[in-house]
């Protein structure tokens, strides 16, 4: 360990970069035009200090600097820091990551690794982030676990927001508004007003809209706009100079066309056991014949089903529904034909008290409320699919309907296909939209066009509170200390994932139909016809104790002990449906069937069915902190850290019965050593500070999907890097910053996971299978490395269960033997359509016949082993920089500011694939401002991403049963356009 901390110092003093900057406030006032970088005050050790003081990694930014270096939100944001990522994720959801740990846990149990706070107060689930920054006095981010002051779920960081207070000293008002290319118009404002010597308030608001990013081929429309709005209102009462009260109400909505992904990429995979292949994340659509609807819908799995083959809608080995699909290489291109839609609103209410006890203790009380809602809904495989290929299965549907093949099919197929294809197999085709009764298109809850459509729906509706009081003492001796305690509770009660398709629908009608005919049952279809992964009820309690004790041992050397206790209590009700039982044909609520409590059980280790899964877990751990620092002068600081984070496990959300993973997931934790150095050199004219880090972590929660849902493993790894960052201003008008940061992560431990892209793990000697009961995928491997045995064994099990020899599986499915993949694809083994579970029950037998050697079927693939493997999200190298230089003509003043921002190499998923790879990328911005006299009012001229770089910032790799095929998030297109302020 010494060695490696020697190691990072060195590096360390080598390296240049820096945050932010600003105007000194009192030189500015008095007219000083000598050098000088402003302190700034942050409160990252829970009381108000200067930056350069606090032994922590933190970066702030004013509202100067967010305006000067073009940082407008979180995406802007992260290019100006260190070591830190942000990226939007799938499920409505985002990923802030700090040194390499962001939110790589996906699910309503999880807990964000980055703690995200404004005004010091915790928020959850906070849509924060998709709105714009506006009236902020400035934005903190704290690198590194934070364990002891802000909690729980601090192990990558800290990203604290501070609003700006209502001034008590005078009224001031202030303005803008741009407008921009993709007739972007965007307005602030900001009205502040004294109503008494110590009562004031204070109002501010935002308001954008834009036309889309986007075109969309389908319709040669513009998707992708914006239409968002926000304001905030403040109170700020002094009734003695010992206590102040601060109020603040907030509330964000947003109702668009944005996407929740920008682009979706396939190598396609001809065989369709895929659906994409491994080699390059590709600009084809995925094989159609690889994905639920289409197998399910398809003559092969109609016959093992022995249900009549004419009402299928394809065959998984005839031409694949997207054959005629052009997915362009532009990401800001589409071809869609469904309308993305995306709807939001936060509500944040705050009450902090803050009072002096005396000259020798301080205490702050602070409440804080949240209400969060969030309804999304995209184009599921961003491509239109190709009906010609339906019609010989809609025209059997339609007949049978309408009474031609008999008035018993009439009864039973009469309501489906009235629900589906009302105006007959040529007019338009009927999907369920995602909704809660569970009875889609045959409740009337539809959606009718003339392509078979497939979108999904992603909704959330959650509310929390939290209560925290803090006790600084004021003592004038060397010990001094910080006691406080929180309490909160986060309570969810919608949750849906929704995934709609006209392939489902149809599946779920006619086969539930004659499921309900060959039962007996009345009219019925499956229910449900849509996927749904359903949280209705969701609860966290949660509360912390912890402490601070800070002795000086003489003016210059301060050692910090933190201490925090933290408690956990997680309850959750959830379950997971699509096609589980018989719901009658009119029934209103799907879920009220009384088919259901024999036929769909949510909970298999509790007797008897039920219908949903409840579990509770909980959580009690101690983390903290020890810092001990050295003032060697006033303007040079040196400190050594050591810290432990934590955040709490959580529970899987249940599969289908056929899938197996663990139940929960275990907390994680960081141990973090950490050495830094502040420093102001040459009379304030550079700041240069400097960091490095060791990391080793225990239980990193990561996340896969099985089955169309998202469950979640641990894994241990060992994280280092360094960090520079510095501002040099020569003289008052040239400000120059940079900031510098090198990150290596690697998995520490031997953990075995299968890569959904290869389920055969490289080898030869294995056979992939695309399941057609379910979908899923499956390996078949040799125990001896016999390639043409493991084949041969697969070939045989097909042609028994093409036979009928198999007990409960119709013959005449017409399923053929294994297929190589293309060569390039990156797949070495061969592959099949087949059924997993008759090859497991064949292999004892028939796996171990002449010449096959033994076979072992993997229901979740062949395991790799991750170790060594990089971390999600975590780039390499990282670089900013930026210059300006304020030249005074007259009593005016014209800035131009150029800032260049480098992102390195960093990989989306761990598998660490070629495929997995997110490319680095470079942004640069310009602009140039006039300042009116004392900068009354401004002009500014700009430009954003001038290279109009397509900058991906994460991706995300979908599961076997909708084809592997992976979604990216990237930054925005280039934007210019012209903004005027005024301020008095």
């Amino acid at each position: 360990m010494r060695g490696k901390l020697t190691l990072l110092a060195g590096v360390c003093a080598a390296a240049v970069a820096t945050p932010s900057f600003a105007q000194n406030a009192q030189s500015a006032a008095s007219g000083d035009t000598g050098p000088g970088v402003q302190e700034i005050i942050v409160t990252a050790q829970r009381q108000s200090q200067r930056l350069q003081t606090v032994p922590i990694a933190i970066s702030a930014f004013t509202k100067e600097n967010l305006d000067r270096q073009q940082i407008r939100n979180p995406l802007d944001l992260q290019l100006s820091l260190p070591n830190i990522t942000f990226t939007k994720t799938n499920f409505t959801t985002s990923s802030f990551t700090i040194r390499g740990i962001g939110d790589l846990c996906t699910g309503v149990t999880c807990d964000s690794a980055t703690a995200i706070h404004i005004n010091d107060a915790p928020l959850f689930a906070t849509r924060l982030f998709e709105g714009e920054f506006y009236d902020l006095q400035q934005v903190e981010v704290l690198r590194g676990p934070q364990g002891t002051l802000f909690g729980r779920n601090a192990t990558s960081g800290v990203v604290n927001f501070r609003t700006a207070k209502p001034d008590l000293n005078g009224f001031s008002a202030s303005g803008d508004a741009e407008y921009g290319n993709y007739n972007s118009i965007r307005v602030r404002g900001m009205i502040n007003v004294p109503l008494s010597e110590t009562l004031a308030v204070r109002a501010a608001g935002f308001y954008l809209k834009r036309d889309g990013y986007t075109k969309n081929l389908f319709d040669n429309s513009k998707i992708d706009d914006r239409d968002i709005y926000g304001f905030r209102g403040s109170l700020t009462w002094q009734p003695s100079s010992s206590t102040t009260i601060d109020l603040m109400g907030q509330y964000f909505r947003e109702k668009d066309s944005r996407m929740r992904i920008q682009k979706q990429y396939c190598q396609e995979d001809p065989t369709g056991i895929l659906g994409c292949l491994n080699t390059t994340r590709g600009t084809s659509t995925t094989n159609g014949n690889a994905l639920l609807a289409n197998v399910l819908t398809s003559r092969e799995f109609f016959a093992i089903r022995g249900l009549p083959t004419a009402f299928a809608l394809g065959s998984i080995y005839g031409p694949q529904v997207y054959r005629n699909e052009v997915n362009p290489a532009d990401p800001r291109v589409v071809n869609t034909d469904f309308k993305p839609s995306y709807f939001t609103e936060e509500t944040i209410l705050q009450g902090v008290l803050k009072q002096d006890i005396g000259e020798k203790f301080s205490l702050r009380v602070e409440g804080n409320y949240q209400n969060v809602k969030v309804d999304s809904q995209q184009d599921y495989n961003n491509a239109v699919a190709d009906r010609s290929g339906f019609t010989p299965g809609l025209s059997a549907l339609a007949a049978a309907g309408a009474g031609l093949l008999g008035p018993g099919l009439k009864s039973y197929l009469g309501p489906i296909a009235n629900a589906l294809i009302p105006q007959g197999p040529g007019g338009a085709l009927c999907t369920s939209i995602g909704e809660p009764t569970g009875t889609g298109v045959f409740g009337g809850h539809s959606v009718c066009a003339s392509t078979p459509l497939d979108f999904d729906r992603s909704v959330q509706n959650n509310k929390s509170w939290t209560a925290e009081a803090v006790l600084n003492s004021k003592f004038d001796g060397p010990f001094n200390f910080l006691l406080g305690g929180i309490y909160g509770k986060y309570t969810l009660t919608e949750n849906s994932y929704y995934v709609n398709s006209f392939g489902l629908d149809y599946f779920a009608g006619v086969v539930g139909a004659f499921s309900a005919l060959g039962a007996g049952a009345p009219p019925a279809y499956l229910a449900t016809p849509t996927y749904r992964n359903n949280t209705p009820d969701y609860r966290l309690t949660t509360y912390g104790i912890f402490g601070e004790a800070y002795w000086k041992f003489n003016d210059k050397v301060k050692l910090t002990l933190g201490l925090r206790y933290n408690n956990d209590k997680k309850s959750v009700k959830a379950r997971t449906t699509l096609f589980n039982f018989l719901a009658p044909v009119g029934i209103a609520n799907a879920y009220d069937s009384p088919f259901l409590a024999a036929s769909y059980d949510a909970d298999s280790a509790i007797a008897g069915n039920q219908p949903f899964q409840v579990r509770n877990v909980k959580f009690g751990e101690f983390t903290g902190r020890a810092v001990l620092d050295f003032q060697i002068s006033p303007d040079n600081l040196v400190y050594a850290s050591y810290s432990r984070g934590y955040k709490s496990g959580g529970i899987n959300p249940p599969l289908s019965p056929i899938f197996a993973v663990p139940e929960s997931f275990t907390p994680e934790f960081v141990n973090s050593f950490e050495i830094g150095s502040k420093n102001t050199f040459a009379n304030g004219a550079l700041q240069l500070n400097l960091t490095g880090f060791y990391y080793q972590y225990k239980g990193l929660q990561l996340t896969r999907i099985v089955a169309r849902t998202s469950v979640n493993d641990n894994v241990s790894a060992n994280i280092w890097g360094v960090e520079a960052e510095a501002i040099i201003r020569p003289v008052r008008q040239l400000t120059i910053n940079m900031n510098f940061s090198y990150l290596n992560t690697k998995v520490s431990e031997d953990k075995f996971l299968s890569n959904p892209r290869d389920f055969g793990n490289g080898r030869k000697d294995a056979v992939i299978i695309k399941d057609i009961t379910n979908t899923a995928n499956c390996a078949v491997g040799s125990n001896s490395g016999n390639v043409a045995g493991v084949n041969a064994f697969v070939n045989t099990a097909n042609t028994l269960i093409n036979s009928g020899a198999i007990p409960g599986v119709a013959g005449g499915a017409g399923l053929q033997g294994t297929t190589a993949f293309p060569a390039g694809g990156g797949i070495a083994s061969t592959g099949a359509y087949s059924i997993c579970a008759v090859l497991s029950a064949l292999a004892p037998t028939l796996g171990n016949a002449p010449g096959i050697g033994g076979v072992t079927v993997y229901s979740s693939g062949i395991a790799t082993n991750i170790r060594g493997n990089k971390l999600p999200g975590a780039p390499n190298v990282k670089f900013s920089a930026g210059v300006q230089y304020a030249a005074p003509i007259g009593n005016l003043t014209l800035t131009p500011r150029f800032d260049l921002n480098f992102t390195g190499n960093s990989d989306g998923t761990i598998f660490n694939g070629v495929v997995d790879k997110v490319p680095s990328f470079t942004q640069l911005n310009a602009q140039l401002q006039l300042d009116g006299p004392d900068k009354k009012w401004f002009i500014r001229g700009f430009i954003q991403n001038i290279t109009n770089d397509n900058s991906v910032t994460g991706l995300y790799v979908t599961d076997q049963s909708s084809g592997n095929f992976t979604n990216v998030f990237t930054l925005e297109p280039r934007r210019y356009g012209i903004a005027a302020g005024f301020k008095f």
